[in-house]
């Protein structure tokens, strides 16, 4: 599995203008940490992705290729006027290359506290086979 890290910018969204256009504009993406460990049945990744719910989490794989986006959605109460925000709704977005020894078909993905936990198995072909050896 290799890391595609390297896209910051995802694809158009359209912003409303105070004028009341739309117009199209890149949307920044944050990079979320990953840890990934690897067992006999196959790899699990861990990514940290505070803040964002299920409603608003894409897990996708195209050939070989995984992605994870999320949305992250920060409420304010209604009594309370936000006068300065630096972290309102930051979008993450990651991409990795999966190995062919891998079986995407049959991931697992778990949030829990704000950690997606993806568990990717091996192929068959992929996992360890133990040969028993006969005596004569």
């Amino acid at each position: 599995m290799s890391d595609n890290t390297n896209v910051t910018r995802t694809n158009q969204t359209s912003n409303v203008t105070r004028t009341g256009q739309k117009e199209n504009m890149p949307r920044a993406a944050l990079a979320p940490a990953v840890d990934i460990a690897e067992g006999a049945s196959g790899i699990t990744l861990f990514a940290d992705m505070p803040g964002v719910s299920k409603e608003r989490l894409t897990i996708q794989v195209e050939g070989d290729n995984l992605t994870i986006e999320g949305q992250a959605q920060v409420d304010v109460p209604e009594n309370i006027e936000l006068l300065h925000s630096e972290v309102r709704s930051p979008y993450f977005r990651r991409s990795f290359t999966l190995s062919r020894d891998l079986d995407p078909a049959k991931i697992e993905a778990t949030l829990r506290n704000g950690v997606l936990q993806l568990h990717i198995p091996k192929s068959e072909e992929a996992r360890p086979k133990r040969i028993d050896v006969k005596v004569a």
